[in-house]
């Protein structure tokens, strides 16, 4: 029996490629993933979420402003001589050189000039902006991780590039040898091809590691290990642009959270300004006491006193030097200031969107110029290669047409790499998370 079960696992190893737990291939990383996983990940955005709690926190403390105090007290006191304990005219002596006493009190606002709830108002419009924060950081990463997507696959397109040059490189050595050993090329011929192959090698190399640095920083972006094997979608391609420059500003002053940011911040500063204002008016609170003195630690036994009482208590400050009127007009400053810089963000967030529209279609512009010239490229090394087979051409007509189709290539992609970047720039100048 037992020999059997070892039998059955050796056929299972061997049917599984010598391991007895076939490997599931990694599956390449789509850019939606990518993103679920980076918003998962990211220090930066659980630190906005851990703001929110604490603005709520904030708000919550707030709040407990409108509720009543109740604090209370316990005291022993020891004297020299017996003690007199006095409370509402009636007094009373004390045997004991010790006295006990509690008191507690419960004081509720009335009215404390608007200053508890502008005060409690302001709080929470904070917990709006901790929530607008985490969305502008939402944003930001959304942008980065499709910024290093891109540039994975641009750096994936230019090391295939590299290759191309390579083995067209190595081709056309092997022409120019075949043409020295029967002498019709001189021997500066193959040592030129050969030099140029060299060159072409290095830049493969130089290509490899762009998809090395790619790879890894997008692996720190999304948190994994920075050697860790990763492979992307390919999706890499073109779509005509359509939307309009005034239909995108709309959007990005509709949608863009540090806008409604800074609408919050006014808010808040004008309710500073109320608390502020509180100070022109009096405060009211109602307070209940309870006071019990004894000549025992427990408070029973021989009562020495025992008084309750209830108050009513209003007060204000009629002169100060005009620091309440200092407050208000600091607060008032502090709403223009909010005002200014909502103007200022929306003038950047114009000029943002703008520079990122341009972009958008210089690059689509590019990537109609560098199709062509791919084409013109290839017909180009095409004939070349055709007029040296009959020695019609040199070689190095040849060698500046391989040239020319990579650099050719090179910029396709570049171009189209910008294209898609410059697009997801857009995106985030006006405000979406994701198309």
């Amino acid at each position: 029996m037992r020999m059997r079960w070892i039998m059955g696992m050796i056929l299972l190893a061997a049917f599984s490629g010598g391991s007895l737990y076939a490997q599931t291939p990694q599956q390449p990383l789509t850019l939606e993933e990518s993103v679920r996983i980076a918003l998962a990940q990211s220090l930066s955005l659980s630190s906005d979420i851990e703001g929110i709690a604490a603005s709520e926190f904030r708000r919550k403390a707030a709040f407990t402003d409108f509720l009543p105090k109740w604090t209370g007290q316990y005291s022993h006191s020891k004297a020299n001589q017996p003690s007199i304990v006095g409370a509402g005219g009636l007094f009373s002596s004390v045997d004991s050189k010790h006295v006990f006493n509690f008191s507690t009190a419960a004081t509720q606002p009335l009215y404390a000039g608007g200053s508890i709830s502008a005060n409690y108002r302001l709080e929470k419009i904070g917990v709006d902006i901790s929530k607008t924060n985490a969305e502008v950081t939402k944003r930001d990463v959304v942008l980065q991780v499709r910024e290093g997507y891109f540039n994975i696959l641009n750096s994936l397109k230019l090391k295939d590039v590299a290759e191309q040059q390579v083995k067209q490189l190595e081709a056309q050595l092997e022409v120019t040898k075949a043409f020295f050993d029967v002498g019709i090329q001189p021997k500066n011929d193959v040592l030129l091809a050969e030099v140029q192959l060299a060159n072409a090698r290095q830049d493969l190399a130089r290509a490899e590691n762009g998809v090395a640095v790619a790879k890894s920083s997008f692996n720190t972006l999304l948190r994994r290990g920075i050697n860790e094997p990763l492979d992307v979608v390919d999706i890499l391609k073109y779509k005509p642009f359509t939307l309009l420059f005034e239909d995108c500003l709309q959007e990005a002053h509709r949608e863009r959270p540090e806008i409604r940011n800074t609408v919050f911040s006014i808010m808040q500063a004008k309710e500073g300004v109320k608390v502020a204002k509180s100070g022109y008016f009096p405060t009211v609170n109602l307070s209940g006491n309870y006071n019990r003195a004894s000549e025992e630690a427990h408070l029973h036994g021989d009562i020495v006193n025992e008084r309750w009482s209830f108050t009513t208590l209003a007060s204000i400050t009629f002169w100060e030097w005009g620091k309440t009127k200092y407050q208000v007009g600091e607060s008032k400053a502090r709403v223009t200031q909010a005002e200014i810089a909502r103007t200022q963000l929306i003038e950047g967030i114009t000029l943002e969107v703008k520079n990122a529209y341009l972009n958008v279609q210089v690059a689509e512009k590019n990537i109609r110029v560098a199709e062509k010239a791919i084409e013109q490229a290839e017909e180009n090394l095409r004939m070349n290669e055709e007029r040296y087979k009959y020695q019609v051409a040199t070689q190095t007509e040849v060698l500046n047409a391989v040239t020319l189709l990579t650099q050719a290539r090179a910029n396709y992609y570049t171009a189209l790499s910008d294209f898609n970047i410059a697009k997801v720039t857009l995106d985030r100048a006006m405000g979406r998370m994701y198309p």
